[in-house]
């Protein structure tokens, strides 16, 4: 069985936190209540989003500006073009587990 990674009520909205589950780094991110998990590595060059902005939806790669949705993975803008990686997040009272 696999160990809570969070508490819901320590994420606030707009709040996003780093975690690692078996040598991958995750992204999670409360958009609006709901939570949402994505690899947290930029497709562009490889760095950590964790220090980036979550601005709504979107995260912001700190080192380049280009921005993902946290919802579906995507890569909204240039330089980045492939999508993150996503994770199905599961809440069960205040404990968050991510499936990987």
């Amino acid at each position: 069985m696999s160990q809570p990674v969070a508490k819901k009520s320590a994420l606030a909205p707009g709040g996003m936190v780093r975690v690692v589950i078996d040598e991958d780094a995750i992204l999670l991110c409360n958009v609006d209540g709901s939570l949402y998990a994505v690899a947290d590595v930029c497709t562009h060059d490889g760095g950590a989003l964790d220090a980036g902005e979550l601005e709504g939806s979107r995260v912001m790669c700190p080192r380049h500006g280009a921005y993902f949705d946290v919802t579906s993975g995507k890569a909204l803008t240039l330089p980045a073009i492939f999508p993150l990686p996503t994770y199905t997040v599961r809440v069960e009272g205040d404990d968050v587990y991510i499936d990987v």
